[in-house]
């Protein structure tokens, strides 16, 4: 039997997007907790790219780094 969602679920998962998240520049003397979000992320090497789904999660890991990386909605 398939899960069921309740409305306010449906409205969550209507509106979430996926974003292009890429790294410009390098985690060298950040601080250890900058490096640690960069690597959850999955981002590991300069100019490395993801694409990920732009979930509250995510989106306040890319606030804390943001000067780190380039962020692009995907279409």
């Amino acid at each position: 039997m398939a899960k069921q969602l309740h409305k306010h679920c449906l409205k969550f998962v209507f509106i979430m997007k996926k974003i292009k998240i890429t790294q410009i520049k390098s985690g060298i003397d950040r601080s250890e907790r900058q490096k640690k979000t960069l690597v959850a992320l999955g981002l590991n090497k300069l100019h490395a790219t993801r694409e990920v789904e732009a979930t509250p999660q995510i989106l306040g890991m890319i606030n804390k780094v943001n000067h780190l990386v380039k962020v692009e909605e995907v279409k």
